[in-house]
């Protein structure tokens, strides 16, 4: 973690992963591999209540699909 990750004044947007997993990242920073911009950025606060709203399954999307292998 860095310095100002702990500052919650600072901006930060909201990224996603190809499992649709959520997180929040400095702005300014270059996304960590595998996550790409959400489309939605602010304060912290802000960030984490957008998160909370989209992201209402935990569950990876791998995991929420139907099984297709079998014909389901």
């Amino acid at each position: 973690m860095y310095e100002d990750d702990e500052n919650a004044a600072g901006a930060w947007k909201v990224v996603v992963n190809d499992e649709e997993q959520y997180s929040i990242w400095p702005v300014g920073r270059e996304n960590p591999s595998g996550w790409r911009d959400a489309g939605k950025s602010g304060s912290k606060a802000e960030c984490l209540a957008y998160v909370n709203e989209v992201w209402t399954d935990m569950r990876p999307s791998s995991l929420r699909r139907p099984n297709t292998k079998d014909g389901s």
